[in-house]
């Protein structure tokens, strides 16, 4: 009997999600042999369910539930995809627990649904197919419509999601709810033409999901109070994280993780800034790697990576909280030490060397001790001109690599210095 049903049927595992027996239809409509299904996760099969703590979810609501219906939609063996309306019951065999579920192809009801329907009716159906998710808030009750796209994308059935607003705003990340809010409330008092956000969602399953959110008033009462508002949602997630990245990459050095030449001078103009105004101290720093060429000649350009990691990793160790270091290219680093005088920047440099002394270099990479030549300048001590900061700390570094590296400089510096592990020479 089974075998001859036109609607798919699993016999599932609560726990696991496992398919332990199917029907024809389950295998047979998605383009797959039996063997591609049974004792494979169901997941594997649907697009709108990701990972066991959602199914976890899930799984405790059937079992609370006389039946539970989810909207979804399957993946076919050829790469696409076949909507399907999913309805689930649980049972206690011999004393195990198993779900049932019945899954119905539902692509031409939707064609049926959509030649059958008014004119408005279709107009919806276009949307609701075309967009990731519509709401329609009546703003006199708080209630919400979530459509059932929405709802999926949230990993949620027909039946679930209170429509309450407060439903919505639960989900909102915490960090973009006040900025949401805010829009929504500028666009209802006639400030904005339109509500239009880019915000997170929480799914079901704990992770976020980046939408665009568009929204207008669509109804008002005879004093002129909007009554309802219809909102459109798209899921922007992949584009959101590639944009993410991206601007990760244009402002991170991938080597060391730290900013990299681009954003660590943005972040030192503005720190100049801020000097110029309040007439703060501010100090700059040149770092360089000594010997660094002999140990990518000796070792490696892989070992050599390692310790350009290493030793970012040991600046920002050692650095104030609110310092700032960056990789300026190669080997060399740049410190931005904010409201620093001399005695507190030549304290930051000496603090350097000594991290770098304690560190045992042979152990950990397998070279030899690893030292650093820096050259400082500070505003307004040094140099009263907060634009040549900068270049004032590059010629204190050559002037302590010069007279025999391992050691720190100032701007200013003429005299050559014994070898102590900081020399400061005005």
């Amino acid at each position: 009997m089974f075998e001859h049903m036109a609607d798919a049927v699993y016999l599932l595992d609560p726990v696991t999600s496992n398919i332990l027996w199917c029907n024809r239809a389950a295998y047979a409509d998605l383009g797959l042999q039996a063997s591609e299904v049974l004792h494979h996760s169901v997941l594997s099969l649907q697009k709108d369910v990701q990972g066991l703590p959602q199914w976890a979810d899930i799984a405790q609501v059937i079992r609370t539930a006389d039946c539970y219906t989810f909207v979804g939609r399957h993946r076919h063996q050829d790469g696409g995809e076949i909507p399907v309306e999913v309805n689930t019951t649980h049972f206690n065999h011999q004393g195990r627990d198993y779900f049932l579920s019945v899954a119905r192809n539902i692509s031409k009801r939707l064609s049926l649904d959509e030649a059958s329907s008014t004119r408005d009716e279709r107009l919806r159906f276009a949307l609701e197919q075309a967009m990731d998710g519509l709401w329609d808030w009546n703003l006199l009750t708080d209630a919400v419509y979530f459509s059932p796209q929405l709802k999926r994308m949230l990993g949620y059935g027909p039946d679930e999601m209170t429509p309450h607003v407060e439903t919505w705003k639960h989900n909102v990340h915490p960090d973009d709810r006040d900025e949401v809010m805010s829009l929504i409330d500028q666009h209802l008092r006639g400030r904005l033409m339109r509500f239009e956000a880019e915000y997170r969602l929480r799914n079901r399953n704990g992770h976020d999901i980046w939408v665009h959110d568009r929204g207008q008033v669509c109804e008002r009462d005879a004093q002129g109070r909007p009554t309802r508002v219809v909102g459109m949602v798209q899921n922007i997630t992949d584009r959101k994280l590639l944009e993410l990245r991206l601007e990760k990459m244009a402002s991170i050095d991938d080597l060391t993780q730290i900013p990299n030449r681009r954003a660590g001078m943005a972040a030192l103009a503005q720190q100049i800034a801020l000097s110029e105004r309040s007439g703060g101290a501010l100090s700059v720093g040149v770092l360089d790697i000594d010997a660094f060429k002999s140990v990518n000649d000796r070792f490696g350009h892989a070992v050599g990576d390692e310790v350009l990691h290493q030793v970012a990793r040991l600046l920002r160790q050692t650095l104030r909280p609110g310092d700032l270091v960056y990789r300026s290219g190669g080997e060399e680093f740049v410190l931005v030490l904010p409201a620093a005088g001399r005695e507190t920047a030549d304290a930051i440099a000496a603090d350097i060397h000594a991290a770098f002394e304690a560190k045992d270099w042979e152990g950990d990479l397998g070279v030899p001790d690893v030292t650093v030549s820096i050259g400082l300048a500070t505003y307004p001590q040094d140099q009263p001109q907060l634009h040549k900061l900068l270049d004032q700390a590059d010629l204190a570094l050559y002037r302590a690599k010069e007279i025999g590296r391992n050691r720190t400089c100032r701007a200013g510096d003429l005299l050559a210095a014994p070898a102590p592990s900081v020399s400061m020479i005005d």
